[in-house]
């Protein structure tokens, strides 16, 4: 068991929380408990999320996507309202990061996804800014467009939206997961055979066939289960406490 101020403070550190100019407020959310004693770790704390996690009988859920989100709403009515009150009621602590978890070089979703894929990371995308959201690597081997739609599938347990952008194959790749489609620009401009993200919007289909690029649309959850789990188990290891990831699909 561990206080929860001692948890808090120690991944506001790890993460390096205070450096990210984010569209939400990182570290811990909405108050609880004062001993935790199990983390439940979650992509998103959703009215489902939360209830799974007071059924598991969880001390914290810990998640990628939290609440108080620039431009809502601050009414508290609604699913807000909902939402809040089985925090409130059950004690429930909620601890959230959104870009301090994309970006992390250990625990971070864009590292742990090159890790369940095998690939070789070789910096930044965005070059010369230190805490890049997304990645540049390489795969193992080189493989065709629709290998590597195949291999996403496998890995993430779902097709991924694959737009063919050329016929030679694929080896240098740039990633980032979520909603990062307006990075291909950044990909494109890098040079690499393929560029991996969670969503697709319109203008991206074009951008891909134009410039001749691979564009993989492998699902916003799918890409970012990996971090928050890593977090958890990285927590577990640290203060001796119970972890458990409970995933609640999203086929966005």
């Amino acid at each position: 068991m561990v206080d929860r101020t001692t948890l808090v403070d120690y991944c506001n550190t790890f993460l390096a929380a205070d450096a990210f100019q984010d569209y939400c407020p990182n570290g811990l959310q909405v108050e609880g408990t004062d001993q935790v004693q199990r983390i439940i770790t979650g992509v998103t704390a959703s009215q489902d999320m939360v209830d799974a996690a007071v059924q598991a009988g969880g001390d914290m859920l810990l998640v990628h996507h939290g609440y108080f989100w620039k431009g809502e709403s601050a009414a508290i009515v609604g699913i807000k309202q909902r939402r809040l009150k089985a925090l409130l009621q059950n004690d429930l602590n909620l601890l959230a990061y959104h870009l301090p978890l994309d970006v992390h070089a250990e625990v971070g979703n864009n590292v742990q996804l090159a890790r369940l894929m095998g690939w070789q990371i070789s910096g930044p995308l965005e070059v010369g800014n230190p805490r890049s959201v997304g990645l540049v690597g390489e795969l193992p081997a080189a493989q065709t467009g629709e290998q590597l739609a195949q291999s996403l599938a496998r890995a993430l347990d779902r097709e991924p939206l694959f737009i063919a952008g050329h016929q030679r194959p694929v080896k240098r790749i740039a990633w980032c997961t979520g909603a990062a489609q307006g990075y291909i620009d950044k990909a494109i401009a890098l040079g690499v055979d393929a560029f991996v993200t969670g969503e697709i919007s319109e203008p991206t289909v074009h951008a891909a066939r134009e410039n001749g690029i691979h564009f993989y649309a492998a699902g916003h959850h799918a890409t970012e289960r990996y971090g928050v789990q890593a977090l958890g188990e990285h927590l577990a290891q640290v203060f001796g406490v119970q972890h458990q990831f409970i995933d609640m699909d999203n086929p966005v």
